[in-house]
């Protein structure tokens, strides 16, 4: 495989402006395509629009424009995510052209690379699960199958930033999670539940990491080359929104690092460690956290709240989450129906009916995220949904209910600034974006 970094820009301070990105990329990108030297079709894996903020939107509309007639397909990284529609399409992704979309189909549109045996998995997970891991990826991926686009260079766009599943967000998971197969994301995903996401959250080597990593060492040959285009990304200051007369809140790109290997990759996530992991010295009785609409429709995704806010919350403490745009649980309507059936309880709940129930034990995906989605009965998780779901449907998956109306009326995020701020006499922690940041009690972390 080929290891070599183009672009490593970065600091806690920087701002990238749209055309320092661009002109960064466009290199970067030309002396990519004559390092190949192969005139074949490119294919562009970006994230969805549950990842808007990443700025890959960005990155996919100018390499489209920089290989014109060498774009062969857009193949955004579902993962288990609904496909995005055209409006959708149009506001992420401008110009690129619509037919060069393809949709992943976790379920049947992959190939098996081969397998790490369940050793080696034991090992990694330091004895967590012992199970081998199935090395998947999207089938149009594979150089010389049946199906393959046989691509001469695979762009992986993305953002790095704290996951809940693999540590950092990004690399080697775009290409394993975000166009893999249900076994490998059910498997991935159960392997960092059953780690501890505590002991996950914020770091580059982790359990699951390494699961990735591996896979593309011993595979990576079967694949197009993939240079990696990943930024970092956090909040601007009020200060520094007040001195770029951007508005309070706006993004900053804090970097950009584009490269074939893992440096770019250990780079960033050095540089997310340090803007987007937020170390507190006191824990926090009452957090807040908004849910975008745009960007927030499910607590498959929407449990980001809870993920990047539980190491902080003070024991016997709330975290209230206001979610408009709420409509179902599940991104799949098969793991809609787990969530509903079982609910969010805790781990060692979920592990015992996922031995007791086949169905729930073939959905390891779906039992992580109820892990995941538990505070451990350590603190109250309220959830104010718009009106597509009912009281008792939020109730009847474990967590307690709250009026939206009243919540907005009593907490405006339009007058909330993020961190501490006082609403009705009341000291709260407001997080405006969970899919940004990690919040952690610095002994806690």
């Amino acid at each position: 495989m080929l290891e070599k970094t183009y672009v490593c820009e970065g600091a806690e301070n920087k701002d990238l402006s749209d055309k320092e990105l661009e002109a960064l990329f466009s290199d970067a990108l030309s002396q990519a395509l004559a390092n190949i030297k192969d005139s074949g079709k490119v294919i562009i894996l970006p994230p969805d629009i549950t990842r808007f903020h990443s700025r890959a939107g960005f990155f996919t509309e100018a390499a489209s424009r920089r290989l014109g007639g060498r774009l062969g397909a857009v193949l955004p990284a579902l993962g288990t995510h609904m496909a995005m529609n055209d409006a959708e399409l149009s506001r992420m992704f401008g110009s690129t052209p619509k037919d060069k979309f393809l949709v992943h189909d976790w379920r049947n549109d992959v190939t098996e690379l081969g397998r790490i045996e369940a050793d080696w998995v034991e090992k990694a997970a330091a004895g967590a699960v012992k199970y081998d891991w199935p090395v998947q990826v999207n089938k149009i991926l594979r150089k010389g199958a049946k199906d393959s686009g046989n691509f001469s260079l695979a762009l992986s766009i993305g953002q790095v930033v704290p996951h809940e599943v693999a540590g950092m967000a990004n690399h080697g998971k775009n290409i394993f999670v975000g166009t893999g197969g249900k076994e490998a994301i059910d498997k991935s995903h159960f392997v960092g539940a059953a780690y501890g996401m505590e002991k996950i959250m914020g770091k580059a080597d982790t359990p699951v990491r390494a699961l990735f990593d591996e896979g593309l060492r011993r595979f990576g040959n079967e694949l197009p080359p993939i240079l990696w285009v990943l930024t970092v990304i956090s909040a601007r200051t009020e200060s520094e929104a007040a001195d770029s007369g951007k508005e309070r809140g706006s993004l900053a790109v804090r970097g950009l690092y584009i490269g074939f290997g893992r440096e770019c990759f250990e780079k960033a996530a050095a540089l997310s460690r340090q803007v987007n992991v937020n170390l507190m010295d006191e824990s926090v009785n009452k957090a807040v956290v908004y849910l975008e609409p745009d960007e927030f429709r499910t607590t498959w995704l929407g449990n980001k709240a809870i993920y990047r806010t539980r190491m902080v919350i003070a024991d016997g403490g709330e975290l209230l989450i206001l979610a408009p745009a709420l409509e179902r649980f599940g991104e799949d309507s098969g793991i809609d129906a787990l969530i509903r059936k079982h609910g969010y309880r805790p781990g060692k709940e979920i592990r015992a009916k996922a031995e007791s129930d086949p169905e729930l034990g073939g959905n390891l995906s779906a039992a992580a995220h109820l892990i995941h989605g538990s505070s451990e009965n350590r603190f109250t998780i309220r959830y104010c949904p718009g009106s597509k779901v009912t009281r008792q449907e939020i109730e009847s998956v474990g967590f307690q209910w709250g009026d939206l109306k009243e919540a907005q009326e009593k907490y405006d995020i339009n007058k909330l600034s993020s961190g501490w701020n006082t609403a009705g006499g009341e000291r709260i922690f407001f997080v405006p974006n969970p899919a940004l940041g990690l919040w952690a009690e610095r002994a806690k972390f």
